[in-house]
């Protein structure tokens, strides 16, 4: 009776949250040129259990709509903005996505949800390792997780219909643009880790879609506040 009843109020929860990303997109829909996401994008959100990717501390706060601390200056990212970048890159089933910065697991899982197959590269071996694990508990398959460099891709696995990178960069790695397939998306945040608040941040949130001739069009989704893309530690 006691489980059913967490697993309710979870459900619950999960309910609360996704209303929450509702009426924040509704609230950025001249940002986003839209007043609703993907049903699709929506009923993976409400799939994932986002209490499986957060820290036993975190776990009173895991369906709230913002971002929580996972460790080594790392986060678990918003729930609206996971909505907004898996959107944004418009994939689906059958769909080969790299993303850059496992984190905890939650945006892998919000893609393989989707019914995408994933290749997700964590720069902190730590956090590589226990992503790995949650996502494995959770019985995300299709989520394969290394450790390692991001701004180099995962090549032997290209080229992808979408790349999503979960931590701002400072420029757009090449290597992320050669190996998206044309008519492919490219979702990462740019600028300089100074921001607080999305409404003072300097990073904007960039859609760069690669054409069939190679060539590559921008578009500014959101100003955001993402903590920097990192490199491996170097023994």
């Amino acid at each position: 009776m006691a489980a059913n009843q967490k697993a309710d109020n979870r459900a619950k929860e999960r309910a609360e949250m996704l209303r929450q990303i509702e009426a924040e997109v509704l609230e950025t829909a001249h940002w986003l040129a839209k007043d609703k996401l993907d049903p699709r994008v929506m009923a993976a959100m409400a799939e994932v259990p986002r209490h499986a990717f957060v820290p036993r501390m975190e776990d009173a706060y895991a369906y709230r709509n913002e971002p929580l601390p996972i460790g080594l200056g790392q986060t678990i990212s918003q729930p609206y903005i996971v909505a907004v970048m898996t959107d944004q890159a418009g994939v689906g089933p059958g769909s080969r996505v790299l993303e850059i910065g496992t984190g905890s697991g939650y945006q892998a899982a919000v893609l393989a949800a989707l019914g995408c197959e994933v290749w997700s590269i964590e720069a902190l071996p730590e956090l590589a390792e226990e992503a790995a694990r949650r996502l494995k508990a959770a019985g995300y398959a299709k989520v394969h997780c290394r450790q390692g460099d991001g701004a180099r891709g995962w090549p032997e696995a290209a080229p992808f219909d979408a790349v999503l990178v979960t931590a701002a960069a400072t420029s757009i790695p090449p290597a992320l643009i050669d190996q998206l397939k044309p008519g492919g998306r490219l979702i990462l945040p740019v600028g300089a880790p100074d921001g607080v608040l999305r409404r003072n941040a300097s990073q904007r949130l960039l859609r760069i879609e690669k054409g069939h001739d190679g060539g590559l069009t921008e578009t500014v989704i959101l100003p955001v506040a993402f903590v920097p893309l990192v490199s491996p530690p170097q023994d």
